[in-house]
C-alpha cells in the first residue's frame, strides 16, 4: 500500500535535487494539487512553462499540455507521469486531416484549440484557449476566411459571441459533450437559486445561452476552468452548478470553502487526467523517465502559434 506522506515526502526531495518544477491542471486528483508547485489552466501552464527557471518541468495534465511545455521550454527537460495520460479532443484532428482542411479553403486563417498535437499547432496560425479563443479570433480581420478546430461546441461558442462566420471542425472532448439540456433544467429546479458555471466546451453552453435569451435560465456564466475559480471565489452566490470536469469542484472547495458545489453532472470524469498519481509522479522524478520532446521542425513552427496566443492574452 502507496504511503502518501513518504511519497509527497520523496517527491519533494527529489524536486529540489533536480530543479524540479510540477505543474498540474485543474483537473487533477486533489493530492497532485498537494505536490504540485502551481494549478492552473492550460494558458496559465504554457505561460508558466516559457519562464520558469526550473530545469525539469513534471507536467501533471496530458500528452497535448506536456508537448506544449516543450515547445515554449526547449532547453528544460519535460517529464509526463504516464504516457496514457491522452486527449479525446486532441485525438479527433490529425495533422493530415488539417492538411486537407486547408487546402479545400488555402487562404483561411487557421485557429485551433490548444488541444490538438504538436504536428496541428506547426499547421496552425493561431493556437487558442477556452479563456482567450474569443480574443484570438476578434484580433483577426474580418474579411479572413477562419477555420476553427477541433472542438466544435468550443467553436459555436466562439461565433456566436464574435459574430464571425467560421468553419467549424466537428471534434469534442467525450467529457464536455456529455452535458444535456436536460442537466441545466433538471439543476435550475432543485438548485432555483444557484449560479450556473459552464465551460464553453460543453455540449450544452449554446443551448444554454438560448435559454438565458428566452429568459428561462436565471444566471448562468461560460468560462475557462481558471475563469471558473476566480468566480467562485468573487461572486456573492453561495451555491455553483458546475459544468467541467468534476476535479475542478475540489480546488473550488480549496479556493472558496463554505460555498455549495453541485456537479452538472456526477460522472464528468476524464480518466486520461486522473492517470497521473502521486506513484508515476514520484517514479518519473525518480528515474527522469516519459521525457516528452519536439523535433525542431515542428517545434519552430508550432511555437509561432503558440507565441501568438500567449501574446493576446
Amino acid at each position: 500500500m502507496l504511503d502518501i506522506q513518504a511519497t509527497m515526502k520523496r517527491i519533494e526531495e527529489l524536486k529540489r535535487e533536480r530543479n524540479a518544477i510540477i505543474l498540474a491542471h485543474n483537473y487533477q486528483l486533489p493530492e497532485i494539487y498537494d505536490i504540485a508547485d502551481y494549478i492552473g489552466d492550460s494558458l496559465e501552464l504554457s505561460r508558466k512553462a516559457a519562464n520558469t527557471d526550473a530545469d525539469v518541468i513534471v507536467f501533471c495534465g496530458v500528452h497535448f499540455m506536456a508537448e506544449t511545455a516543450a515547445i515554449l521550454a526547449p532547453n528544460k527537460t519535460i517529464l509526463l507521469p504516464s504516457l496514457e495520460a491522452g486527449c479525446s479532443l486532441a485525438d479527433s484532428i490529425t495533422a493530415e486531416q488539417l492538411k486537407e482542411w486547408k487546402q479545400e479553403h488555402p487562404d483561411a486563417v487557421v485557429v485551433m484549440y490548444v488541444n490538438t498535437t504538436a504536428e496541428v499547432k506547426a499547421l496552425t496560425d493561431y493556437c487558442c484557449t477556452s479563456s482567450n479563443a474569443v480574443q484570438v479570433v476578434e484580433s483577426i480581420p474580418k474579411d479572413k476566411e477562419i477555420l476553427f478546430g477541433p472542438d466544435m461546441f468550443l467553436g459555436a461558442y466562439v461565433q456566436r459571441r464574435t459574430g464571425r462566420d467560421m468553419h467549424i471542425w466537428p471534434g469534442e472532448c467525450h467529457v464536455h459533450a456529455g452535458f444535456r439540456e436536460e442537466h441545466l433544467q433538471k439543476l435550475q429546479k432543485k438548485h432555483p437559486n444557484a449560479e450556473f458555471i459552464l465551460h464553453p466546451e460543453c455540449g450544452c453552453v449554446s443551448q444554454c445561452m438560448f435559454m438565458l435569451d428566452q429568459g428561462k435560465l436565471d444566471s448562468a456564466k461560460i468560462l475557462s476552468t481558471s475563469g471558473m475559480i476566480k468566480e467562485v471565489k468573487e461572486s456573492s452566490a453561495d451555491t455553483f452548478i458546475i459544468g467541467t470536469e468534476v476535479g475542478i469542484i475540489e480546488r473550488m472547495k480549496r479556493e472558496a470553502p463554505g460555498k455549495t458545489y453541485v456537479p452538472l453532472k456526477e460522472n464528468a470524469v476524464c480518466e486520461y487526467m486522473k492517470k497521473i498519481t502521486l506513484q508515476n509522479t514520484l517514479e518519473a522524478l525518480e528515474q527522469m523517465q516519459h521525457v516528452i520532446t519536439v523535433s525542431d521542425d515542428v517545434r519552430i513552427k508550432a511555437k509561432q502559434a503558440i507565441d501568438r496566443m500567449v501574446a493576446i492574452g
